[in-house]
């Protein structure tokens, strides 16, 4: 079938018709209705009877930091024009299915989702890098799709295949505006893309088919969303993209010179943080120096993610990737060496196709040599219609056996026994999903998982590190650090939180707010640090992102956490910390619970004082009537 753009013509967006991300009238949208046996008897409602605008939505995203952004602008715009969304598919009227095309687990999990999607009867929209780039793949026939350039007019889409119809637009045109509704699965991170597409053309990537060629956003245009999203308070900003490193080279810029303006506009006071999203080796080369002065920035994570994907020079000339390990080393000798506390993250692919024993080898010798706390270790997975697809591949036996091993030598590190004891100061922005402990990333961007109440989310406070384990950092909040850039933003962030439910004493809810595990290895989308061997990087290493699994070592009356300080915590600014402006601290003590074991004890001295009265009068009461 064809794009509508093509069916179209003249007339549509290229021919001064509506602007894209406006809706246009349904008699200008072609469509190819579904057809239905005719014996079959409708007892229900035809779908286009009802009003647009009115339906629940169940929106699901797989994949990299850059998808998790496509669908918040998709349920950005969706809730605009009046739809619900959920994350609860049963209830929902419709499902819209946001893919990758990385590796084949996530584009299974698509292919599952997309059958239980059927078997409920659901209309079914599919978007994101799988219909972008296999729009003939036959799990999508009969359903609509929209690519991934075409998300800003994602209403048309539902509204039409909610009446029945299969639409289709995967045309590329200019990219999508930044300035779209946009409904943020965590309302304190903000996911920027600052450009689509890259300028490499790995052997064994499919995501080049999805999302094509470099397009770098204007530096104007992102520093004025910059703006808003952190006048809506938001306290995390993370650049995404196929490959940061390559940013601008297609408008005559580079990165240096978007970070640094985009870095201009953060506050001083440090309220909002930024993360630079991953970069290849090759394009980063030539800026070293300049991405470690801006790294060193009070607003920026020190953290940057390099993937290297293989330890052979070899290996990575038949992967295409356009640099040599002598290069990668240099990246990351430098960056450490400028920026005090440097994290950096890496990936690595085994078994990939010629990939020898030799080979394998040398990339152990270069975990072993970083000792890198985080590595993302996974098997190579060939990609219909990809170079390496054909290439010759390692037997299935040992590319698992390889992984395993790889696995091995990296779970023998112990990379945060340095930690405990130490006092960073941490940005909180997430719920835990244990649901009792909140996240709060170092400067660095280490994971340090605190229990504190709610009202801290969107805050910054100094932590000290209490316990650490091979895969999880606590730490406690030092009070009377805690930095609150607005009041009323925090008293809007506890009503969210806990409405209607003032000043109680309560178990913390957990709030899943976790990223898929088949994350797109060529996007920024990991949000877990890398540490070098202290030899070559000084500074504690990162929790990685499984904190859901860590055991609680706390007491039990520490799983109790205050939902709403509001009339319990009591401000106190000393005259240095007045100096701060608008900032002011917060003291969180949970009054509220010592008041209620005074009352408890006081309760049971009252019980006690009764039940003796009673014993003496009745002891009178028998002496005095056998005298």
């Amino acid at each position: 079938m064809e794009d509508i753009e093509d069916v179209l013509g003249p007339a549509g967006f290229s021919g001064g018709g509506a602007p894209p991300g406006l809706r246009l009238p349904l008699s200008t949208v072609a469509v190819k209705p579904k057809r239905r046996p005719s014996r079959l008897v409708q007892t229900q409602p035809q779908p286009d009877a009802r009003i647009p605008g009115t339906q629940t939505i169940y929106v699901k995203t797989f994949g990299c930091s850059h998808n998790q952004s496509d669908s918040e602008y998709m349920s950005g715009q969706l809730s605009a024009f009046g739809y619900a969304i959920t994350e609860e598919p049963e209830g929902a009227d419709l499902w819209l299915i946001n893919t990758c095309t990385v590796k084949n687990p996530s584009q299974s999990a698509m292919s599952t989702l997309i059958s239980k999607c059927k078997t409920a009867n659901k209309p079914l929209v599919v978007a994101g890098c799988v219909p972008q780039g296999s729009r003939d793949l036959k799990e999508l026939e009969g359903i609509s799709i929209i690519g991934v350039q075409q998300i800003d007019r994602v209403v048309e889409v539902v509204e039409e295949t909610l009446k029945g119809h299969e639409v289709r637009l995967l045309s590329r045109k200019t990219l999508p505006s930044l300035d779209l509704p946009k409904v943020r699965k965590n309302r304190f991170i903000e996911i920027l893309p600052i450009n689509v597409g890259c300028l490499g053309a790995c052997t064994y990537c499919k995501t080049k088919h999805a999302r094509g060629h470099l397009g770098s956003y204007s530096i104007d245009s992102l520093v004025d969303r910059v703006k808003i999203v952190v006048s809506e308070g938001v306290r995390e900003i993370w650049l995404s993209s196929e490959d940061t490193g390559a940013y601008g080279r297609d408008i005559g810029t580079n990165l240096p010179n978007l970070l640094n303006a985009i870095v201009a506009e953060l506050p001083a006071d440090r309220s909002t943080m930024l993360r630079i999203g991953m970069t290849n080796p090759p394009f980063i080369l030539e800026h070293l120096n300049e991405i470690a002065s801006i790294l060193r920035h009070p607003c920026v994570y020190t953290f940057l993610h390099v993937p290297v994907q293989s330890g052979s020079d070899a290996v990575l000339q038949a992967m295409n990737r356009e640099y040599t390990v002598s290069e990668f080393r240099m990246v990351v000798d430098t960056l450490c060496e400028l920026v005090p506390g440097m994290q950096i993250a890496t990936d690595i692919i085994c078994g990939f196709p010629g990939e020898t024993d030799e080979d394998f080898v040398e990339t152990v010798n270069l975990i072993k040599e970083y000792q890198l706390p985080q590595v993302h270790i996974s098997q190579f997975y060939p990609r219909p219609g990809t170079p390496a697809a054909r290439m010759k591949k390692v037997p299935s036996i040992e590319v698992k056996k390889r992984s395993r091993e790889l696995t091995s030598v990296f779970e023998a590190f112990s990379p945060y026994e340095g930690l405990k004891g130490k006092v960073e100061r941490i940005w909180i922005t997430e719920i835990a999903t244990d649901g009792v402990h909140l996240v709060g990333h170092t400067k660095g961007y280490i994971q340090v998982l605190v229990i504190a109440p709610d009202s801290m989310l969107g805050t910054s406070a100094d932590a000290k590190i209490t316990s650490v384990g091979r895969w999880s950092v606590f730490g406690e909040v030092i009070e009377g650090t805690i930095a609150v850039k607005e009041a009323a933003l925090q008293q809007n962030s506890a009503e969210v939180q806990v409405e209607n439910r003032p000043n109680r004493v309560e178990e913390a809810v957990c709030s899943t707010n976790t990223c898929d595990s088949d994350s797109c290895a060529c996007s920024g989308v990991e949000s877990v640090a890398q540490q070098c061997t202290p030899q070559r990087c000084e500074g504690p290493s990162d929790a990685p992102a499984n904190y859901g699994d860590a055991t609680r070592q706390e007491t039990p009356q520490s799983t109790l956490v205050r939902r709403n300080v509001d009339g319990a915590g009591k401000t106190s600014e000393s005259d240095a910390e007045k100096s701060r402006g608008d900032d002011h601290q917060v003291n969180v003590v949970t009054r509220r619970a010592l008041n209620i074991d005074r009352i408890l004890w006081g309760g049971l001295a009252v019980s006690f004082a009764t039940t003796v009265a009673i014993l003496v009068m009745l002891t009178y009461k028998i002496f005095y009537t056998s005298s």
